[in-house]
């Protein structure tokens, strides 16, 4: 494979997407489904309701009986039976005949409309109508809501609340039901630098610091529903001791991240730790700040997206790349950043030929930057809550002006 070099954005994206394939699949007791993502259709296996039901408390009827119905001209039907919710009825209502019933009970065989009982004098055994109805008024027709065969979740769909309610009221959720979802995606996080010390270590030694990225990337792998199998904060630029940390981590995670030793210094250790892995390497270099240097390559069939030292480049790119991989990963399509534009509050001062992406706050249509846009910064990315994309410019893009939002 050739390694592409100095690519765009949207080609880097393309790139991830083309080289990776989902985890593959398992299947799992419906009752232990929540937050997984459904890897084929489900299809109703009865409709819902399974027979026509009334939305309300009332008079079930024939509409033709209601006809000049008023308060001043009101219709005088006999009730023949009364309907709970969870009962049934054999009656089949005759002309001048209806049947009391509740909310949710059966509409019995005959009747084509549910009177609201407000519009009635509630009798027992006769009651006065004062409306005037049409046929399937207040009315839930058999498979209102689903008929049976109808694709009830399609693949895809992350099982949440609302959709786990659907299949219960399918009688699909239950122990002995099982779906076929995607695996869950087992993530390694592995952090490289010489200058890294534990965040245990006290006091903090000269020319050290503290590791903040694998705090940072494994709180955000917890966030979106990834398991993680590897955490390690602090690598010395040694190539063959990442090597074999990467090649142990392979053996576990479905992908790989790594921070630090991308750039061309003379400690950027991936460009001799991957050749000895004989790693296929798919680009380095993408055009964009902070972030730039970062390389994206398939290990033992495992992808590993190698993000820059930098704690907000880190960040940044991994809401921008790491968010699509996990994606595909997972067959998860509400991974993926949501773009937006927005009107910029406060000017950026900082401009050049190359695309920004700025730690923002996104609110009602409006992004604020806030101060301090280091790469090497983090305490201004508390309560951000958007990355705001700068264009090529050759002045300061001013307040009132019209960006692109990436949200979190």
């Amino acid at each position: 494979m050739t390694m592409e070099t100095g690519i765009s954005v949207e080609r880097a994206i393309e790139l991830i997407e083309q080289n990776t394939l989902p985890v593959g699949t398992e299947r799992i007791e419906a009752t232990r489904a929540h937050g997984r993502i459904l890897a084929e259709d489900v299809c109703a296996p009865i409709s819902q309701p399974p027979w026509p039901r009334s939305p309300l408390d009332g008079y079930a009827l024939r509409a033709a009986d209601s006809a000049g119905a008023s308060k001043d001209t009101p219709r005088m039907l006999r009730v023949v039976d009364t309907i709970y919710a969870g009962g049934w009825s054999e009656v089949t209502v005759q002309p001048g005949e209806c049947v009391r019933l509740m909310t949710g009970a059966p509409i019995p065989a005959g009747c084509d409309c549910v009177i609201r009982q407000e519009d009635t004098d509630l009798g027992a055994e006769r009651v006065r109508i004062y409306k005037a109805l049409s046929a399937w008024d207040n009315y839930c027709k058999i498979g209102d809501d689903f008929l049976k065969g109808d694709k009830l979740l399609p693949a895809g769909t992350k099982l949440n609340g609302n959709a786990l309610g659907v299949l219960a009221s399918a009688g699909l959720h239950r122990d002995d039901e099982r779906l076929t979802v995607y695996k869950r995606v087992r993530c390694a996080v592995l952090c490289t630098g010489d200058e890294l010390v534990p965040n245990a270590v006290r006091p903090l030694p000269p020319g050290k610091i503290y590791s903040s990225n694998e705090a940072v990337l494994s709180s955000r792998l917890s966030e979106l529903g990834m398991e993680l199998t590897v955490v390690r904060g602090e690598f010395t630029d040694d190539p063959a001791a990442l090597a074999a940390a990467i090649r142990e981590a392979a053996g576990t995670a479905d992908v790989i991240f790594t921070t630090g030793g991308v750039s061309v210094g003379a400690k950027d250790i991936l460009h001799e730790t991957l050749p000895r892995l004989n790693a296929d390497r798919v680009f380095w270099q993408v055009r964009l700040k902070p972030g730039s240097p970062m390389m994206f390559s398939i290990y033992d069939g495992k992808p590993l997206l190698s993000l820059s030292g930098n704690p907000f480049a880190a960040s940044a790119t991994f809401e921008l790349f790491g968010r699509v991989l996990l994606s595909v990963r997972s067959g998860d399509a509400s991974l993926r950043a949501q773009v937006v534009t927005a009107e910029l509050d406060t000017t950026f001062e900082k401009f050049g030929r190359g695309r920004r992406f700025v730690r923002s706050v996104f609110r009602d249509g409006h992004v604020t930057i806030p101060q301090g846009h280091s790469s090497g910064q983090l305490a201004s990315a508390v309560g951000t809550n958007c990355l705001a994309e700068i264009p090529p410019a050759d002045a300061p893009l001013r307040a009132g002006s019209t960006v692109r939002v990436w949200l979190l």
